[in-house]
């Protein structure tokens, strides 16, 4: 198994922070039962920006947390945020810095 990592970029109207707030309070909790971990949760001050590191174990293991019967039910919140969001796969570099 290869771990995956994305960075997840939202951005949320004034007036719908706390419909994505429901939302990300119903979906982040089942990210360990998809070896899934938050490894980074940031938001600015008037919480209109918010970004996500998630990693996970595999590849797989994304695709079963994304198409979860649970998590997909709150997909009702996240339209109603109207949040624009942007998913990025990432790579750990860390490992290679100073190896030039």
């Amino acid at each position: 198994m290869t771990p995956v990592t994305f960075v997840l970029m939202a951005r949320i109207p004034p007036e719908s922070v706390e419909a994505f707030r429901a939302y990300e309070d119903a979906a982040l909790p089942l990210l360990p039962e998809f070896n899934g971990c938050l490894e980074r949760r940031l938001r600015n001050p008037d919480g209109t920006i918010e970004m996500h590191i998630v990693s996970f174990a595999s590849e797989t293991d994304f695709q079963n947390y994304r198409n979860d019967p649970r998590r997909m039910s709150q997909a009702g919140l996240l339209e109603k945020s109207s949040a624009k969001m942007e998913l990025l796969r990432m790579a750990d570099v860390s490992s290679i810095i100073g190896s030039d």
